[in-house]
């Protein structure tokens, strides 16, 4: 997902990879990258998800607001777990990831507004999609 931020340097966007647990979003980043420094300082954020497409009509994915907290503890713990699972080569016993996790933060997004963009139905159609919860 490409995620964007707003804090004291100004706007910044990322691509991060990330899992999903429902509507939340969990992802990893260095807590010294722009992003990280951004989201401690203000946690709203927008992402977009989506494919590089060549055809602008088969365009399809998502836009969301939300905002983002870091993780810790168990919580830390069951988004790491996520993540390998999704993402098997984690799983192999290679030092400079295993030591690269160990120190990169973990957040979760949670959306508080998203919308599925489906340009099949016509250019820039997208529907909102009521969260639980709103």
């Amino acid at each position: 997902m490409t995620l964007a931020t707003h804090g004291p340097e100004g706007l910044w966007a990322a691509a991060v990879f990330y899992v999903s647990d429902g509507f939340e979003l969990t992802f990893l980043s260095a807590g010294h990258t722009r992003h990280a420094r951004n989201m401690a300082a203000s946690p709203a954020v927008a992402a977009t998800i989506q494919e590089d497409y060549a055809d602008w009509a088969a365009i399809k994915g998502i836009q969301l607001e939300g905002t983002t907290r870091q993780l810790a503890g168990d919580e830390r713990a069951t988004a790491m777990a996520r993540y390998a699972r999704k993402f098997r080569f984690l799983n192999q016993p290679i030092a400079v990831v295993e030591s690269a996790l160990a120190r990169v933060n973990w957040y979760c997004l949670t959306p508080s507004r998203l919308y599925f963009v489906d340009n099949s139905r016509g250019f820039g159609h997208r529907d909102e999609i009521i969260l639980p919860g709103t």
